[in-house]
């Protein structure tokens, strides 16, 4: 048995929210500020503690809902007959026949056995008293003329909603058939008729921990909750014995006691602490009074093999990791019902660990995330290991190194979308992107096990970026910081780019590749890519003679050439994201090219349905509301004044600034030549920088011979002045524009 969805409505950002459940671990991503906290919350105020269940603040309710209610307590508007009055989370909760359905026989709607789906709902709502709370508003308002309507309102609801709103819990038919819940069956279900912690158990091991805090030792006070939840067990009676039968006996003695009695929990911390031989340990050793047995009387201390330093002398990292692990033993044995003999488990237990990776290092987060399933399988067994417990977990993270080591399809991304008058959080399996990349490229293709095993192991951190940076190769890599800064710095930005949370990713030419990944996050992307013209030619053998296909035709190859002399461009990428654009316009493919406009290459995908077959077909088009951008190299006049289309990267910065290696500080023209080929050590044959009959195509075909070597000499040949960097070299218009378009919200 186990929670399968959870559909979440009118609660804080979660609007309109249906996450996925994994059966055992579902590790929930996405940016700041993404509804990975309410998330939590909300699962509280429903299957919670008792002090936290149905415990709803007006300011829990969606904002898009508070603006609809304050119209209708206006008169402004009113409900309609099938809207939702407030606050709503359906559990969907699946068995199978080897389950025990006793507790949630009262849930079932259907007898039908082929329906092994029911339906836990919640709700937050107002009563039938909308006239009520309109009439009591309206006194209110009143009384207080000085303040703004919508002002009095707020105040109002904040202070009375409880009076208006109730909290209620039903059961509700999932019709199989449809795969939809049926809304007019259900049962209103009484805390009399039902207890919702037998079917459902929840805690959670909170962001908030207190292991930064000097003077609270939370490991020690963890430590004597564990031993409380854990001494009846069989493993610790004979040492709980022998607590009884030593107290007038030396601290000494304990001490030897408690390594025993902690041993199991000490042996897993020392998993997730990557702790070395002769490296500080963990222990627990005795501080008992002779008046006190053991509660409250331990302390947590670090053995560095000569002293005992209490914990709160260690780095926070280990403090939060042996944290969490304390807890999360404590919890299991909350969950198992150990030292409880007259309870049976829940049916099914939840247990949220919000962002475990505080004040850790990235190879403690590998260690931890590694070992964190293990861990939690454990703690499933219940005595001797033969039965367990049902347990799924959920865990958030901000971490690109726990996303690295997790698996990719436990991975549940949280992404923000307006909707109306405010947002929506969208809950995303990734799981889900090998069907769409199966869609979009076939069933055979290796895109998806490209994308997972690259993102995963290189860049795990793009999942919580802001804004993502395609790019191709190394000089755009080591160049690009640079690049963001001087365009910072040329428009003195409120939110710099240097600012933003911004991923840049090296794809080579594939950017293509990462289409449906593009598609699917949803965040704003630039793609900086090289125009790469060709044309047609004959193709001839080493000895100059015209190659011929078996028809007889000639032989035609692509050559390579500057911008002007091209027909085609040979980069996979513009022919894939503008491919509507150079099918639906006259003229060569470079003509499209370097007609297109700034807001004609940003674009965003369209479905387009194939009449012969009924497919769909995913084609992205001009979009200027679009989040994809892709910029390649356009006409740029330099500082002689000489107008030119550049053909990559290298040859459009050798345009625009040829002067940063011939203009050096030598009057020779053999000694600027040795300079510059010190100085550039990634070039070669600098003397033709020198030679004004070769234009920038030239030096980019015949002098580059290390790109990241060249890219590393532009950077320690920049010069600053009045706290401004990089002023003596430009960077391509095309990447200018793409910078300042991906700058803009």
């Amino acid at each position: 048995m186990y929670i399968s969805k959870v559909d979440i409505y009118n609660y804080r950002l979660l609007n309109k929210t249906r996450i996925s459940c994994e059966k055992d671990l579902s590790l929930i991503i996405g940016k700041n500020n993404c509804g990975k906290t309410s998330f939590l919350s909300i699962l509280s105020k429903c299957v919670g503690s008792k002090n936290e269940i149905g415990s709803f603040d007006f300011n829990d309710f969606s904002t898009s809902f508070q603006k609809r209610l304050y119209s209708v307590v206006k008169g402004e508007a009113s409900f309609k007959p099938e809207e939702l009055e407030g606050i709503r989370v359906d559990f969907y909760i699946d068995y199978d026949e080897n389950d025990d359905l006793t507790n949630i026989s009262t849930l079932m709607l259907d007898l039908d056995p082929k329906n092994t789906t029911v339906i836990l709902r919640f709700e937050y709502v107002l009563k039938n008293n909308i006239s009520k709370l309109r009439e009591d508003f309206t006194n209110y308002e009143a009384e207080r003329s000085s303040l703004t309507s919508e002002v009095a309102f707020d105040k109002f609801i904040k202070k009375n909603h409880k009076k208006y709103f109730e909290f209620l819990k039903y059961s509700v038919l999932y019709d199989y058939k449809t795969e939809r819940i049926n809304d007019s069956i259900f049962k209103l279900l009484d805390n009399k008729d039902i207890d919702i912690s037998k079917i459902i158990a929840f805690n959670y091991v909170s962001a908030r921990r207190n292991v930064s805090n000097a003077t609270d030792l939370e490991l020690s006070a963890l430590a004597s909750a564990y031993y409380e939840k854990t001494k009846n067990k069989e493993e610790n009676d004979t040492t709980t014995l022998k607590f009884e039968k030593q107290v007038d006996e030396t601290d000494k003695e304990f001490d030897e006691i408690y390594t025993e009695t902690f041993k199991n929990l000490m042996d897993k911390l020392s998993k997730f602490g990557g702790i070395r031989k002769n490296e500080n340990v963990v222990k627990v050793i005795s501080q008992i009074q002779m008046s006190k047995l053991l509660k409250d009387n331990t302390t947590v201390v670090y053995d560095d093999q000569s002293n005992f330093l209490p914990e709160n002398y260690n780095g926070l990292g280990y403090l939060n990791l042996f944290s969490i692990i304390m807890k999360i033993e404590t919890l299991m044995s909350d969950f198992r019902k150990d030292n409880k003999q007259d309870e049976q488990p829940a049916d099914i237990n939840l247990l949220f660990i919000e962002e475990p990776e505080a004040h850790t290092h990235p190879q403690m987060q590998y260690v931890f995330v590694k070992n964190i399933k293990n861990l939690l399988e454990m703690g499933r067994r219940i005595g001797n290991g033969e039965k367990a417990i049902n347990l799924q977990t959920f865990m958030t993270t901000h971490s690109s190194h726990i996303v690295a080591e997790s698996d990719f399809d436990d991975i549940k991304y949280f992404v923000k979308e307006p909707i109306g008058v405010g947002f929506n959080i969208i809950s995303k399996n990734l799981r889900d992107l090998r069907i769409l990349y199966q869609k979009e490229k076939g069933l055979d293709n290796n895109h998806f096990k490209f994308l997972k095993q690259y993102l995963t192991l290189n860049r795990s951190e793009i999942f919580f970026a802001d804004k993502i940076i395609l790019i191709e190769g190394d000089t755009e890599r080591i160049l690009l910081p640079a690049m963001m800064k001087k365009t910072d710095q040329d428009h003195n930005y409120e939110l710099p780019l240097m600012s933003q949370n911004i991923s840049i990713i090296e794809v080579g030419n594939y950017s293509e590749v990462y289409s449906e990944f593009v598609k699917f996050i949803g965040t704003k992307t630039l793609i900086i890519t090289d125009i790469d013209t060709y044309y047609l030619s004959d193709d001839v053998d080493n000895n100059g003679n015209i190659k011929k296909n078996k028809d007889g035709s000639i032989k035609r190859r692509e050559t390579l050439c500057r911008v002007c002399e091209g027909e085609f461009t040979s980069n996979s990428s513009l022919k894939f994201y503008l491919k509507d654009q150079l099918e639906s316009n006259k003229g060569t493919q470079k003509d499209i090219l370097v007609g297109l406009t700034l807001k004609e290459k940003i674009v965003s995908p369209f479905d387009i349905i194939d009449q012969e077959d009924d497919k769909k077909e995913g084609v992205w088009k001009a979009n200027r509301d679009g989040k994809v951008l892709i910029v390649y190299q356009t006409t740029e006049v330099n500082s002689e004044g000489v107008e030119y289309n550049a053909r990559s990267f290298e040859d459009a910065f050798f345009h625009i600034n040829r002067k940063l290696f011939t203009e050096l500080d030598e009057t020779e023209d053999e000694k600027k030549i040795k300079k510059c080929a010190e100085m550039f050590q990634g070039l070669k044959r600098v003397e033709l920088f020198f030679d004004k009959t070769k234009d920038s195509f030239d030096l980019a075909s015949a002098c580059v011979s290390k790109k990241p070597s060249l890219a590393m000499d532009i950077l320690l040949n920049s010069k600053s002045e009045n706290g401004n960097d990089f002023i003596n070299w430009q960077v391509p218009q095309y990447i200018k524009e793409g910078l300042e378009w991906l700058q803009k919200d």
